[in-house]
């Protein structure tokens, strides 16, 4: 029997960290998870509903989603019809330099959109734009880099971008302790004691701590950075069995589960819709 909902991921031959996701959804949800990319969609039509910001939303077609690096959401289809939609992927080192292009500022600057849903004709004709222009062989290099730039361009120009240099409060700063710790181990079988011995803070207390901040478990984020690491030791070359291996899944087949309920497809799947 055929799953019911569909996902087809197409990477550009212009843009090196430009990826784009095609979804029709009936019968599937994501786990909560993050992506290390931003990420910027359109729903096409049923509705789109998720959790992100601490909130849950619901977009109706037309509507443009945005998630910054490292934002933890989810997503289903809402109602009683197919959600279809489609979502651009772009590496932070890609956009950096454009929004301080876009700012006037020397250096590369980091930014994080204060909205999740927006409602702008502009900005999702160049979402959809930029989509198409990554599904057709025709399309040019300078065409993406120019739609890719209106859409940093449009972002600001709707006031929903905000530099991050701001002073860190205490529990971030030492939330942000434990995620680089889980990041420098993800190949080592740490423990929770391990993980809030690095934040400096008691297990119990970092572990209601990093729920309230971000929505998951450490537990959740460790899986979910183990899976990112994953995704782009594939996109090298890697095998199947040695990147589960390497990054603590018991086999492929807990590999492959893990991974499609964040990505939709298989790791085989994923890596053969990028190599296409």
């Amino acid at each position: 029997m055929q799953d019911a909902s569909r996902f087809e991921f197409i990477k550009s031959q212009h843009v090196a960290s430009l990826t784009v996701l095609r979804a029709a959804i009936e019968d599937f949800s994501y786990d909560r998870h993050a992506h290390e990319e931003y990420a910027f969609g359109v729903t096409l039509s049923g509705r789109q509903d998720f959790f992100s910001g601490g909130q849950f939303h619901k977009s109706p077609p037309g509507n443009v989603i945005l998630f910054n690096p490292e934002e933890v959401h989810d997503g289903q289809s809402g109602g009683e019809h197919t959600l279809d939609y489609l979502m651009l992927y772009v590496a932070p080192s890609q956009l950096h330099p454009m929004f301080a292009e876009v700012l006037g500022q020397p250096n590369n600057a980091i930014f994080r959109s204060s909205k999740t849903l927006i409602q702008d004709v502009r900005l999702r004709t160049a979402i959809l734009q930029l989509a198409r222009l990554v599904t057709q062989s025709t399309a040019s290099c300078i065409d993406q880099e120019n739609t890719l730039y209106r859409i940093v361009e449009r972002i600001v120009q709707l006031s929903g971008a905000q530099h991050t240099e701001q002073r860190t409060s205490r529990p971030d700063a030492l939330l942000q302790r434990a995620k680089a710790y889980i990041h420098a181990h993800l190949t080592q079988d740490i423990s929770l004691e391990e993980i809030s011995q690095a934040a400096h803070l008691s297990k119990y207390h970092f572990l209601r701590l990093f729920r309230q901040h971000y929505g998951i478990t450490p537990h959740q984020y460790v899986i979910n950075c183990r899976i990112n690491a994953a995704r782009a030791a594939l996109l090298e070359g890697a095998s199947l069995v040695d990147v589960a291996l390497r990054y603590g899944f018991s086999d492929a087949s807990h590999f492959n589960r893990r991974f499609k309920r964040i990505f939709g497809m298989t790791p085989s799947q994923y890596r053969r819709d990028i190599a296409r």
